[in-house]
């Protein structure tokens, strides 16, 4: 369940990034999204959290899904670039939370 939790939490984190993208460009009542969907984001991790999820991994899960999934949708949807280098610091990324992740587990 603590994943399913972190999981929406993503999503809605991912959700609200890109909704300020787009307030940021002019489009104003996007705010609205940007401030609910960070308040579920944060109600969502705050549920991991107390289903026993620990913090470090939780906050490392969130990051790396975060960056990829904010850039990934960034080049999709506002054609943002989405560079060699750049995906090497997402792999990075994900192979750091994967290491702290199995680390935990000791």
């Amino acid at each position: 369940m603590q994943y399913l939790f972190l999981a929406g939490a993503i999503a809605s984190e991912v959700t609200g990034t890109l909704a300020l993208r787009v307030a940021a460009g002019g489009r104003r009542p996007f705010y609205v999204i940007v401030i609910v969907a960070y308040l579920i984001a944060f109600t969502l991790l705050s549920a991991s959290l107390r289903h026993g999820m620990p913090l470090g991994i939780a906050y490392g899960i969130w990051a790396a899904a975060g960056v990829a999934l904010t850039a990934a949708a960034s080049r999709i949807l506002f054609r943002e670039p989405l560079t060699p280098t750049m995906l090497a610091g997402m792999g990075l990324i994900v192979a750091g939370v994967l290491l702290v992740e199995l680390g935990a587990a000791h």
